[in-house]
This record gives C-alpha cells, sequence and structure tokens, in this order.
C-alpha cells in the first residue's frame, strides 16, 4: 500500500503475490527469511504493475497516434508524410516530457485520458482554478516548445 499509494492497485498486486508465493512456495529454498522472500516478490510485483500501467497509458496514447496516422495513410500512403506524422508525435511526447511534473500530470488527464477538470482536482488533490491554470501553462509551455523545435 505504501509503495503503489492506492488501495485498488495494493489489492490486484496482493492477489498476484499470493498467487505467486502459493505456485512457488515448492521452490523455497530457505537461504533468505521467508520474510525477506515475501518482500521481494512484493517489490517485484508492484514494479511490474507499476511498469505495466505505464506501458498501457503509452499504448493508449501511441494507439491513438497510429489511428490519427492511419487515417492520414488511407487517404495519402506516402512515406514522406508517414515519416514526418510519426516524427511530429515524436516531438509531441519529447516537449510533453520536459514540461514540469504537475503541468505534465494536468495535460495528460485532460487530453489523453479525457478527464474533466474537476476530475483532475480531485485526481491531482488541487482546487478547480489551481487545475485550469495548469492545463493553461502547460498548453502556453507546449506550444511554445513546440515552436522552438520548428526552427
Amino acid at each position: 500500500m505504501n509503495y503503489l499509494q492506492n488501495r485498488e492497485d495494493a489489492e490486484e498486486v496482493f492477489q498476484d503475490v499470493f498467487l505467486s508465493v502459493y505456485q512457488k512456495i515448492v521452490l523455497f529454498e530457505g537461504k533468505a527469511q521467508v520474510k525477506t522472500w515475501l518482500y521481494r516478490i512484493t517489490l517485484n510485483k508492484s514494479l511490474d504493475f507499476i511498469k505495466a500501467r505505464k506501458a498501457k497509458k503509452r499504448f493508449a496514447f501511441f494507439k491513438m497516434a497510429s489511428i490519427d496516422d492511419l487515417e492520414i495513410s488511407s487517404k495519402i500512403d506516402h512515406p514522406g508524410i508517414i515519416l514526418e506524422n510519426k516524427e511530429s508525435t515524436e516531438r509531441i511526447l519529447e516537449a510533453m516530457n520536459s514540461l514540469p511534473a504537475n503541468q505534465k500530470t494536468a495535460l495528460v488527464l485532460k487530453s489523453m485520458e479525457h478527464l474533466s477538470q474537476k476530475e483532475i482536482a480531485g485526481v491531482m488533490k488541487k482546487d478547480f482554478k489551481a487545475v485550469e491554470s495548469l492545463l493553461s501553462r502547460a498548453r502556453k509551455n507546449l506550444k511554445e516548445k513546440l515552436s522552438k523545435t520548428k526552427d
């Protein structure tokens, strides 16, 4: 719970840990304390969960981007256009990753997760006006960063 900081995620990982321990208990050699062995399994399952969640979010974004690419490529199937779209996506991601963490988080939740500003405020534990300000600054900074990369 302390590591994942979300009850539902912790419960899901706990189930994975329990199943893994049940399946691998015969492999336990006793070289380490049971507590250490359980802690390691729990930590590894937690890290795997976090990586999977991040990969899922990235996949969803790239899937959205690739859908846009497919729509464009079905109209114009030219390698130069496809390469340009890929480079544009990479530029946008690079610019987003260079934003301050709060701005990036607010922008991702709004643009990729399609949350309302009220929902974002709840997720980020900020008030509505603070989220509005973060989104405004994020868009402004993103626009500036993207205009600089064109030059």
